[in-house]
């Protein structure tokens, strides 16, 4: 028995969201009387921090702190229409259309304010804790409840919004129907290292480094929490989830998690993550968002890593031992590629020459 070592890398371009009649998502904002603000949507929070980013985009566009901010992910028969949740569409979309809403309900805010404090509209400023005071004299101030409230108890103003946002359409080429399906791109690279039996079969993932480019990351720590959790998404979709060989019989199907496949806390490696941030000119406050894109360049990588470190290149998921056992067979033996090799040859000179040349 000998166990192998491969490292694997892939990228990507991911596209976010789509082009479908624009790939509309709309946006409610309204204040209630004591200044708190809602955010209406029919963009459901599948629990990669839809309420918590939209929270963040509206409180900085109303001015307001974040803690005053109240999202509602309804649906589409009480909330303003949204195309979905897929696509990695959520924080380019939807925040936009926050950002849109947040705006005229800000305007209709900072004019009872004016009124209150008797200065146009334009000389105020926001400080983002909650007060509204004229621009150079904090002194002429009034908080952005007090400014709610006179809106709708004294001025007869609604404090709200809507907001809508519409990708550009492409222009087409009469000649070769060429266009841009969409508005912009996220990218991503990832490095892999894992170890194979060559008597079992068996992969154990050692190490995962990556770097990631999505515009800004608006919330640092949610991006993070999402990278690494969608990268296992990946290799337990490359390595281990399956419903063969059973499908479509349903006699031998697992009955619930503690009999389907999948990576548990004892084969969960170490990840280290770069977040590349290149502002997209079209995306709120400069975000596109990690979606999807976390797990996809895993299962390309484990793919690689597993070719390098035994020679069989498996072409269907998941990345099972029998397929590894079977074309080590067919192969006549193991096969290292090239970073297996240096690190074997490096096994008793020291450094391995891959890594030496850091």
């Amino acid at each position: 028995m000998t166990v192998h070592k491969g490292r694997g890398f892939a990228c990507i371009n991911y596209p976010i969201g789509m082009n479908l009649g624009g790939d509309p998502s709309q946006a409610l904002v309204h204040s209630n009387p004591d200044g708190k603000f809602m955010v209406a949507l029919s963009s459901i929070d599948l629990g990669q921090g839809m309420k918590s980013v939209t929270r963040q985009i509206a409180a900085e566009t109303l001015g307001v702190p974040v803690e005053d901010v109240y999202v509602d992910t309804a649906d589409s028969d009480t909330g303003p229409h949204c195309m979905g949740s897929f696509a990695s569409r959520g924080t380019h979309r939807v925040g936009n259309a926050v950002i849109q809403a947040a705006k005229e309900a800000r305007a209709v805010m900072m004019e009872a304010a004016a009124e209150e404090l008797e200065v146009n509209a334009e000389d105020l400023v926001t400080d983002g804790r909650g007060n509204i005071h004229v621009d150079g004299a904090p002194s002429r101030s009034i908080t952005t409840a007090e400014a709610s409230a006179a809106a709708q108890f004294k001025h007869g103003k609604t404090v709200s919004g809507r907001g809508i946002f519409l990708i550009p359409l492409s222009e087409v080429s009469a000649e070769t129907g060429e266009m841009t399906p969409v508005s912009c791109f996220a990218h991503a690279a990832v490095i892999l290292d894992v170890e194979v039996d060559d008597e079992t079969g068996e992969v154990r993932v050692l190490e995962v480094n990556s770097a990631y480019e999505l515009g800004r990351a608006l919330n640092p720590r949610l991006v993070e929490q999402q990278l690494i959790g969608g990268a296992w998404m990946g290799l337990s979709h490359a390595l281990y989830e399956t419903t063969e060989p059973y499908y479509p019989e349903r006699e031998h199907l697992p009955t619930d998690f503690n009999h389907y496949l999948m990576p548990g806390p004892g084969d969960i490696a170490p990840h280290n993550v770069a977040v590349l941030e290149r502002p997209a000119p079209d995306g709120p406050y400069g975000g596109k968002g990690p979606g999807e894109m976390c797990a996809n360049p895993l299962l390309p990588a484990a793919a690689n890593a597993v070719y390098d470190a035994v020679g069989v290149r498996v072409t269907d998921l998941p990345i099972t031992p029998e397929k590894i056992l079977r074309g080590i067979l067919e192969n006549g033996g193991v096969r290292p590629g090239r970073h297996a090799r240096a690190m074997q040859a490096a096994g008793s000179a020291g450094r391995p020459q891959w890594e030496a040349r850091r």
